[in-house]
């Protein structure tokens, strides 16, 4: 008996936030096709077991509501706690964070692998940012930023590069990251292998 080959698609979800028509179709999606529906860690939306030649179909119906898919060399969605207004320990919108990051590095042409952003809204950190390639806390006087950690069977904690910065000095510290990170990485590089290097551009605080 030859079984159908099946594949998984990854419908991005910016700031983790799943739009009801995208839920709607989604399920509608999965109980004609047959797929199941995972909720990835990465806060994105994973179908999985889609029928090979039910791809195509999945993926244009979807596209009618504006997703993307998650595929090589796309900027990484940031990683969010719920934030202010969501959570009493909240102290700044998470998700209009995240879309600032978005709205200036999503346009890039291709970005290297093996890197991840995570936003925490209190010092709490339900997000994971020490833990995470470029990590932002905010704070009562402005975001931290933390680069070099992650998660995985030997877990670092990142090293702080910026305090008490605003917006506009988040979204300059990670280009100088990213752009860091493209120049030293063939393919793909965690951030915790780069920043002990001579030429890391930025300075522990």
């Amino acid at each position: 008996m030859i079984t159908e080959k099946s594949v998984s698609l990854t419908v991005l979800l910016p700031a983790g936030q799943l739009p009801l028509d995208v839920m709607e179709t989604a399920h509608h999606l999965a109980k004609k096709h047959g797929f199941g529906i995972y909720l990835s860690t990465a806060q994105n939306l994973r179908l999985i077991n889609v029928p090979e030649s039910d791809v195509e179909t999945v993926k244009t119906t979807l596209k009618k509501l504006d997703v993307e898919f998650k595929a090589p060399g796309k900027f990484p969605l940031p990683r969010v706690c719920v934030g202010k207004g969501h959570c009493n320990l909240g102290i700044t919108d998470t998700d209009a964070l995240s879309h600032k990051i978005l709205d200036k590095f999503s346009g890039r042409k291709k970005t290297k692998a093996k890197f991840k952003i995570a936003i925490a809204a209190c010092a709490c950190c339900c997000s994971n940012p020490k833990t995470t390639d470029i990590g932002i806390i905010s704070t009562r006087n402005g975001y931290q930023l933390f680069a070099g950690g992650k998660g995985g069977l030997s877990p670092k904690v990142g090293r702080r590069f910026a305090k008490n910065a605003d917006d506009s000095k988040i979204l300059e510290c990670i280009e100088t990251l990213v752009d860091y990170h493209d120049k030293k990485t063939k393919k793909k590089q965690r951030m915790y292998k780069l920043i002990d290097a001579p030429d890391f551009p930025l300075t522990v605080l």
